[in-house]
């Protein structure tokens, strides 16, 4: 089961790094973190993915915090690049980077690295929608991370965000969001 995942101790490493960006945002950040990390383990156990899924949860939306921004995607791929340069990890690059940049992707994602892009675009979007579109994520397990890692206002933080930006962006009011 995903369970045997969590804590991850790459993502609790990296948790605490950005703790200081993230500020009094950090456990709800966190939980969403692990939510979308062990809906990716739901749907792919290959251990030689498990990393990527970690690394990829956490640097997803962190542009929020390091960047101060709601377009957020450049900016968290630029932190994702400087950790994975800094830590010997710079092949795992391009295919993190897919995954962060993809997340948002309304249709399903097709080209370079699609398995794991796919997956952590599902894992995602089964957490931000509270799991009304699940996909093929197990419906029971993926409730549970939901009661056993609340959410703590992390979806109002986000509208929250989004409507801060709309009048500083009115033509661009979801930047996040890829075709």
């Amino acid at each position: 089961m995903a369970e045997q995942n969590y804590p991850h101790a790459v993502i609790e490493d990296l948790m605490q790094y950005f703790r200081p960006d993230i500020g009094a945002d950090f456990e709800k950040y966190r939980n969403h973190v692990y939510r979308v990390f062990l809906n990716c383990i739901l749907q792919d156990s290959n251990a030689a993915n498990v990393e990527k899924y970690a690394i990829a949860a956490v640097f997803h939306d962190i542009g929020i915090w390091t960047d101060h921004t709601i377009d957020y995607l450049p900016p968290s791929i630029d932190q994702l690049r400087k950790y994975l340069a800094k830590n010997g990890k710079d092949a795992l690059a391009d295919e993190i980077a897919t995954m962060i940049y993809w997340h948002h992707k309304i249709s399903r994602y097709r080209g370079k690295f699609e398995l794991v892009t796919e997956v952590f675009r599902r894992a995602d979007w089964a957490d931000v929608t509270f799991g009304i579109i699940a996909f093929d994520i197990d419906a029971k397990a993926s409730s549970h991370y939901r009661k056993m890692l609340p959410n703590k206002g992390f979806h109002a933080f986000l509208i929250k965000k989004l409507v801060l930006n709309f009048p500083k962006n009115p033509l661009k009011p979801l930047p996040m969001f890829t075709r």
